[in-house]
């Protein structure tokens, strides 16, 4: 019997993000008579897993689109958490970052590496990826399609199906484990031919394109860098990228006020606050303020009137703030004098400050 007439015990691995790419890319596979297991990489600075984590109370949790594809499309997902080791790929990208804080060659890399494990250990024969040629700029050139197969050591094994017609052809088609015929040759940042492929396959749920990524937003990727220039990178733990990731940042110095925006954020902050100063208006409803560092009275001050500034107490001419040194403020007992301050709610230039 041929490698062919032998698809049905075949199977390969599909790097699933659950983007439209991506679920094509396994259903085009699929429709071949092979079977398709999905693997999804958490890096750990998903946004949808963020805010699925920490949802907003007035929200509804985003769903994690990899599952909901996988079960649309009858594919097993395994979801792989590389978020511990990720980090040093974050801190010292052999690559570079993109645009904002992405380092995204590496991450290509590090996914297809963990791909061509997941591969091994289940006994699959490839690896597929809904990249499209020339889609991303910095990591779907032809170029650097090649480099990032070839650095993950999965050059012969991976299968572009969206693009493979304008593409090297790899193992997978020269073995006939697919048929390269029904294959698509798709190029460039314009999504027509896949909507139409969708339609063609009855895919109508799939989520828009977005940023999805914490990496690619210019405010996260300023914090970041903040703190490579105040802490040292040798100095950051997986705890300050957390912090990265939730309120306003304001640089006092060597000192950092981090501000919540809603109540969702002030939930996620109050769990950082061990061993920092944590501020909340006394007498007015308003955010959670969390302070980092050592600050002097001054910057003491500053805080207060940016939590007072953000609360609903920023029309007073004065407004009463309670701060306590690495505890929680709310459900405490009534504080004492010396742990209020009292200020106007007018800081200054935030602008001066804010990160």
């Amino acid at each position: 019997m041929s490698e062919m007439d032998d698809k049905g015990k075949i199977s390969c691995v599909a790097l699933m993000s659950g983007g439209l790419d991506s679920i094509l890319a396994a259903a085009v596979v699929k429709r071949q008579g092979i079977e398709v297991l999905g693997i999804f990489v958490n890096t750990g600075f998903c946004l949808a897993d963020h805010r699925r984590r920490h949802p907003r109370p007035e929200q509804e949790p985003p769903r994690n689109e990899a599952l909901r594809a996988g079960a649309d499309l009858g594919v097993q997902i395994e979801i792989i958490d590389i978020s511990e080791e990720y980090i040093k790929i974050l801190l010292n990208p052999r690559h570079g970052y993109g645009s904002a804080a992405n380092p995204c060659i590496d991450c290509k890399i590090e996914m297809f590496r963990r791909a061509k494990n997941y591969m091994e250990e289940i006994g699959a024969r490839f690896i597929i990826s809904g990249e499209v040629a020339g889609q991303r700029p910095m990591t779907q050139k032809e170029f650097q399609l090649k480099m990032i197969a070839k650095e993950s050591g999965c050059e012969d094994i991976l299968l572009r199906p969206l693009s493979a017609k304008i593409l090297k052809p790899t193992l997978p088609e020269r073995e006939g484990w697919v048929n390269r015929d029904e294959l698509h040759g798709f190029a460039g940042r314009g999504r027509s031919p896949q909507i139409a492929l969708a339609k063609e396959l009855g895919i109508a749920d799939y989520p828009q394109p977005a940023g999805g990524c914490f990496l690619t937003d210019k405010n996260f990727a300023n914090r970041l860098f903040d703190l490579y220039e105040h802490r040292g990178k040798d100095a950051i733990t997986r705890e300050d990228l957390e912090l990265l990731k939730a309120g306003r940042h304001f640089r006092l110095g060597e000192v950092k006020v981090i501000v919540g925006r809603n109540e969702g954020e002030n939930n996620y902050l109050e769990g950082f606050a061990a061993g920092r100063i944590v501020m909340q208006a006394a007498d007015h409803l308003g955010p959670i303020t969390i302070i980092e560092g050592t600050p002097d009275t001054e910057q003491l001050t500053i805080g207060a009137r940016i939590t007072a500034r953000y609360g609903k107490g920023r029309n007073e001419r004065l407004v009463r703030v309670r701060y306590k040194p690495g505890g929680r403020t709310r459900g405490l007992n009534p504080l004492s004098e010396d742990e209020i301050i009292e200020v106007s709610p007018e800081p200054g230039d935030l602008e001066r400050w804010r990160i």
